[in-house]
């Protein structure tokens, strides 16, 4: 009897293990028992996971060494120490409007002191031959460039050329056989990839960070600080970035450079979870021109184009459909490449040479890969349809030509001409105004600030910024006199062009 009720229990146990088992084959071989039971009940897979091979994981099937590897000897430590003079023999404030507004010390003579600041970033290797990109906020105005290897080789740097533009800076150290990074396509990067962050971050040794490419065609209005005419279409990623990251390597798995570190979003200063990269295909291109021609060949389409997205009330004034995407043209000036090109008021750029663009930093980030002369193939949408045709690109000045350096560029200043009603007010005949003062170029070596109104140099009369560049030309030094709005009497400085201090 025992033996029986044992018997059965047994039986028993085994057919419901059966059973339990053929059901659960059969309801897991059923996917659309899955999405029934969960939020998605349509059972379709949705278009954005399309190319989803279902890897799971956060290293799902990715190894970070090898590229740290290949990075960390092509980053470079770079020191700065940039000797500035103070001096308090300048007004203090000149009450004629923002464009002459100062901020200097009082009238007490001709004090001058040395303020040596230190600084530090990182630097990428381009070349075995010792050239290095950089930011050009790195060097900015630096004396002394010092660059540190991994293996703790130091070298002087020399300057190549910088391009505030695009924040990007190109140096040269004496050195043969050096380790260098392999150039990427930032084209091809796509948001959620893995990159890697490299450099020299608050002055640690080198360090490497993971993270996600968050976005692309980022615009921050950063590099207006120190140029009117910035370039900014940045990679955004989560790759931990502080400061004396500037200038190092963005890399992807495979060790390819997609990218110069410049800027970090932060309300301390700190890391706070957003880092922007310049794209590795503007770099490029940049490094190529600073080397050749010693300044930026910008191409510019010709276009005037809404900084910010625009309200459902313009686009249904303008006839946009949400849909179209793209970057709306508000105006096209008669001397441009767009003009000569049939592109008009009202249309919507959508492609750049086949790259979509659906954001003004995404088109000015395309645009930053040519030259003036380029010839490349813009798409737009005109009433409903999508049209495509040739544009030759064009400089600043509406032509093709190569812009050379100019012994201008030499100031790191930006110049105005003084307008008549200006000119009026201040009781001059005419004059060039100094607008702005970058921390590099023979400006920020002498004792002068923005808002100074040139009247002369070397005795001459200077009336516009052609007359200024006249006299500069040929010269090994220029006697310059002038004043400061609001305030009696003229000032005078010397600039000493021949050994650019």
């Amino acid at each position: 009897m025992k033996f029986k009720q044992i018997l059965a229990m047994v039986v028993i146990s085994a057919t419901t293990t059966l059973v339990t088992l053929m059901g659960y084959k059969k309801f897991a071989a059923d996917d659309s028992y899955v999405y029934k039971s969960g939020s998605n009940d349509s059972g379709k897979v949705p278009v954005n996971y399309a190319g989803f091979n279902g890897a799971s994981g956060v290293n799902a099937g990715i190894d970070f060494i090898p590229a740290a590897s290949a990075a960390i000897p092509a980053t470079v430590h770079i020191k700065t120490k940039t000797n500035r003079t103070a001096s308090n023999n300048l007004p203090k404030r000149s009450p004629f409007g923002d464009m002459f507004d100062l901020d200097l010390d009082d009238f007490f003579g001709d004090r001058s002191r040395s303020l040596p600041q230190m600084a530090s970033g990182s630097g990428a290797v381009i070349s075995e031959d010792g050239y290095i990109v950089t930011n050009n906020h790195v060097i900015d105005g630096a004396d002394d460039i010092n660059v540190t290897l991994s293996n703790k080789r130091s070298f002087k740097a020399k300057l190549v050329g910088a391009d505030p533009s695009s924040d990007i800076a190109v140096l040269k150290i004496e050195a043969k056989g050096l380790p260098f990074m392999l150039y990427g396509n930032s084209d091809d990067v796509k948001i959620g990839q893995w990159v890697l962050a490299v450099g020299y971050p608050l002055n640690l040794e080198a360090t490497v960070t993971a993270g996600i490419i968050s976005a692309k065609g980022r615009t921050l209005e950063i590099n207006r600080r120190q140029s009117s005419t910035p370039v900014e279409s940045f990679m955004q990623t989560d790759a931990a970035v502080n400061p004396g990251n500037s200038g190092g390597p963005l890399v992807t798995t495979d060790g390819k450079l997609i990218g110069i570190n410049s800027a970090i979003a932060s309300p301390t200063g700190a890391y706070a979870g957003y880092s922007f990269t310049i794209p590795v295909n503007i770099v490029k291109k940049i490094i190529a021109d600073l080397m050749k021609h010693g300044t930026v060949q910008r191409a510019y389409l010709g276009i005037q184009y809404p900084r910010e997205n625009l309200s459902d009330e313009v686009k249904a004034r303008e006839g946009i459909k949400d849909d179209e995407g793209g970057v709306f043209v508000i105006e096209v000036p008669k001397d441009g490449a767009a003009f000569a090109a049939g592109i008009k008021k009202g249309d919507v750029i959508t492609k750049i040479n086949g790259v979509a663009v659906i954001s003004g930093a995404e088109m000015v980030g395309q645009i930053a890969t040519y030259r003036p002369g380029d010839k490349i193939n813009i798409s737009y949408v005109r009433e409903g349809k999508e049209v495509t045709t040739p544009v030759t690109l064009r400089n600043s000045t509406g032509t093709m030509e190569i812009v050379r350096t100019s012994v201008l560029d030499k100031l790191g200043a930006e110049l105005q001409t003084v307008t008549k009603e200006q000119a009026k007010e201040l009781g001059i005949s005419g004059g060039v105004a100094i607008r702005s003062i970058s921390g590099r170029g023979l400006m920020s070596k002498v004792r002068v600030q923005e808002g100074f109104v040139i009247l002369k140099a070397n005795n001459q009369a200077i009336n516009s910024i052609e007359d200024f560049r006249k006299v500069l030309d040929g010269a090994s030094s220029v006697k310059v006199e002038g004043i400061y709005p609001g305030y009696e009497g003229v000032y005078n400085f010397v600039l000493n062009l021949s050994s650019g201090n």
